[in-house]
C-alpha cells in the first residue's frame, strides 16, 4: 500500500509511484484530449524554448547532448526522458541534476488535484508532473523526449520550438503501424508549422516528408541539408542555411568526437548542432560550449563500456536497427577471444530480428527472464534464439534474471574476453544495479 497522508494521497514519491502502478500498471493509452484537459487546468507555463525529441533510436543520446551543451553555455535547462534505469528521478532533471523526491511528489499531487475525474496513464501523469517542475524552475530551455511515437504521445501537448526525429525503424508496431511509412507519420506528429524540424538520418520516409510539408515545418534532413565528415581524430560539421539545401553553406571543423561511444553518435551530434543553430536567435551557443558539451556528455546504458577486465558493455538495444548499430560498434572495439551476451527481451519485441543482426558477434548466449507481464521467459527466449539461427551449443544456460546471468558469466569468462548486456532497459538496469550494489 502507498504511504498516505491525511487527505488520502501519497506523502512521498515512492507512494505516488506505487499508487499509479496500482491504478494503471504499464498501460498505454495514446491520445491527447485527456492530457490537454489536465494541462489546461494546471495553468502553468514557461518562457523556455522547448525542444522535443522523437525517433526510434537515438533519442536519449540527443537529449543528453542537448542538455550537456546548453548547461555548458550556462543556460538553465530542464530535461524529461524515459524510461529510467535505476531511479524515477533520472527522468526529470534541472541543470543536469535529478529532481528531488519532495519536488516530484509535490508535482504529482498538483497534477492529481488538477485532473479531477479525468483518467491519466502512469506516463501521462508523470509527463505533466515534469512540466510542472519545469514551469516552477524559471528555465531557459526544456528538452522533452517522446515516450512512444510522437503524434499521440503525452509530450506532444507542448508545442516544440524545434523538433528532432532521430531515426525511423520498425518498433512498437502494435501501436504505431507495421511499416516504416506508418511509423514515420506518427513520429512526424511532433513537427509544428513554421518551426524548425530535424530528421537525423539519411533517406527519411516519404510519410515524414509529406507531413512536414503539410504542416509547414522547416525540415532539415541529414545528408541533404546538414551532415558531417570525420577521421580518426576529429569530425567536421556542415549545414545549409535553409532547407532543402539552400542558402549559404556553413562549415565547422575540428570538433572532438562525442564522449558517447559509437559511430552512430555523429548523426546524433550533427542533429543537435543543427537544432541549436536553428534556435541561435533565442539560445545562442558558442563553439566552445558545443565542444565542451560533446566531450563531457554521459548517458548510462548506451554502448557504455565499463573500465576494467573483462570488458563489460551495457546497451539498451531492443530492436533490429539498434542491434545492428550495437553489432557495428562491437566490431570496432578490437579483438576479444570470446564475447558473452547477457540477453533479456520483452515478449512483444522482435527477438529474431535483434538476434539476426548481432548473432555473428556473440559466441556465448545467456538468455534470462525479464519481470512483469511483458517480460519474456528465459526458456522461451532461448527457443526464439534458436529460431533466429543461433546454434544451440552457443546457449550456455537459462537464468531467472539478468543479474543472475551476469553473476554466472563472471565465473566463466576470461579476463581478456568481453561481456555484452543488452536487449532491454530492464536487462541493463538489473545488471547495472547489481554492479553498483557490489561496489
Amino acid at each position: 500500500m502507498p504511504d498516505l497522508c491525511r487527505n488520502g494521497l501519497p506523502a512521498t514519491l515512492g507512494g505516488w509511484l506505487d499508487l499509479l502502478d496500482a491504478r494503471h500498471g504499464a498501460s498505454i493509452c495514446l491520445g491527447l484530449d485527456r492530457v490537454l484537459t489536465v494541462r489546461d487546468r494546471l495553468a502553468c507555463n514557461t518562457g523556455a524554448a522547448v525542444i522535443t525529441v522523437g525517433g526510434t533510436n537515438g533519442k536519449g543520446s540527443v537529449c543528453a547532448m542537448l542538455e550537456a551543451i546548453l548547461c555548458a553555455e550556462g543556460y538553465r535547462v530542464g530535461s524529461y526522458t524515459s524510461p529510467h534505469l535505476l531511479r524515477y528521478n533520472e527522468r526529470v532533471r534541472v541543470n543536469g541534476a535529478e529532481a528531488g523526491d519532495e519536488i516530484l511528489a509535490a508535482a504529482f499531487a498538483e497534477v492529481e488535484a488538477a485532473r479531477g475525474d479525468v483518467p491519466l496513464t502512469w506516463f501521462e501523469h508523470g509527463t505533466l508532473a515534469a512540466w510542472k517542475v519545469f514551469c516552477d524552475s524559471k528555465l531557459d530551455a526544456v528538452i522533452l523526449e517522446v515516450g512512444l511515437g510522437g503524434r499521440l504521445d503525452a509530450v506532444n501537448v507542448f508545442d516544440a520550438d524545434c523538433a528532432i526525429v532521430t531515426s525511423v525503424a520498425l518498433d512498437h508496431m502494435d501501436y504505431l503501424g507495421n511499416t516504416v511509412e506508418a511509423i514515420g507519420f506518427e513520429k512526424a506528429g511532433i513537427f509544428r508549422a513554421a518551426r524548425p524540424a530535424i530528421f537525423g538520418a539519411p533517406h527519411p520516409p516519404q510519410s515524414l516528408l509529406d507531413h512536414a510539408a503539410a504542416t509547414g515545418a522547416a525540415l532539415w534532413v541529414c545528408g541533404r541539408d546538414f551532415g558531417f565528415n570525420g577521421n580518426k581524430q576529429q569530425w567536421d560539421y556542415w549545414r545549409f542555411d535553409a532547407p532543402p539545401a539552400q542558402g549559404t553553406l556553413t562549415r565547422r571543423g575540428g570538433l572532438a568526437y562525442p564522449a558517447l561511444r559509437g559511430a552512430n553518435q555523429l548523426f546524433n551530434a550533427a542533429s543537435v548542432v543543427t537544432a541549436l543553430d536553428t534556435l541561435r536567435q533565442r539560445l545562442p551557443v558558442s563553439m566552445q560550449s558545443i565542444r565542451q558539451g560533446l566531450m563531457q556528455v554521459v548517458l548510462p546504458g548506451r554502448f557504455q563500456v565499463l573500465p576494467g577486465q573483462p570488458a563489460v558493455v551495457l546497451d539498451v538495444a531492443h530492436n533490429p536497427q539498434a542491434a545492428g548499430v550495437l553489432a557495428e560498434n562491437l566490431g570496432a572495439m578490437g579483438f576479444y577471444p570470446e564475447t558473452w551476451a547477457v540477453f533479456g527481451m520483452l515478449a512483444d519485441k522482435d527477438v529474431e530480428g535483434v538476434a539476426g543482426r548481432i548473432k555473428n558477434r556473440i559466441g556465448h548466449w545467456l538468455p534470462c527472464t525479464l519481470p512483469g507481464a511483458r517480460g519474456l521467459d528465459g526458456s522461451a527466449l532461448a527457443k526464439r534464439l534458436c529460431a533466429a539461427g543461433v546454434e544451440e551449443s552457443k546457449i550456455e544456460a537459462v537464468f531467472g534474471s539478468p543479474a543472475a546471468a551476469f553473476a554466472a558469466v563472471q565465473e566463466r569468462v576470461a579476463s581478456d574476453d568481453r561481456i555484452v548486456t543488452f536487449g532491454s532497459f530492464l536487462t541493463v538496469a538489473d545488471v547495472l544495479g547489481a554492479i553498483r550494489n557490489r561496489c
